[in-house]
């Protein structure tokens, strides 16, 4: 898939393994990652700046936590896919998330299958949604 036709990705994480873990995963496959960032502050920045189709995201960062991100994303762009990421997520975690437009929610650790598998069916799920969209 060339360059130009790749879904681009903005990683979120104050781990600076786990944003090099994800790069890793998402650019071995189908994915652009576009930019990176360690906080929910830095991550609103970049999706104005840089309008990523994808937003893989910490629920636990300093400054902006990634649920009050994931709100502010949504409502500023609500097309975009946010993939919530966590590494011991509580049952309100990953209710708020979806309640507030996460398409996905991963537990870490992780493995690369479970994140591309997550990221894949967003992705696609969002492609046939825009296909069967009159507006569109």
């Amino acid at each position: 898939m060339s360059t130009l036709s790749r879904p681009s990705v903005l990683i979120v994480d104050d781990n600076d393994l786990m944003r090099s873990l994800l790069r890793s995963m998402l650019r071995d496959s189908e994915y652009d990652v576009i930019g990176e960032a360690r906080n929910g502050v830095a991550a609103l920045e970049l999706t104005e700046r840089l309008r990523p189709k994808i937003v893989c995201m910490d629920v636990v960062m300093p400054e902006m936590n990634g649920l009050e991100a994931l709100q502010a994303i949504k409502a500023r762009h609500p097309e975009t896919i946010v993939i919530m990421l966590a590494g011991r997520p509580s049952v309100d975690h990953v209710r708020s998330s979806i309640e507030n437009g996460a398409s996905g929610f991963v537990v870490k650790p992780f493995n690369a299958g479970k994140v591309l598998d997550t990221v894949d069916r967003a992705w696609r799920a969002a492609r046939q949604a825009d296909n069967h969209d009159p507006a569109a």
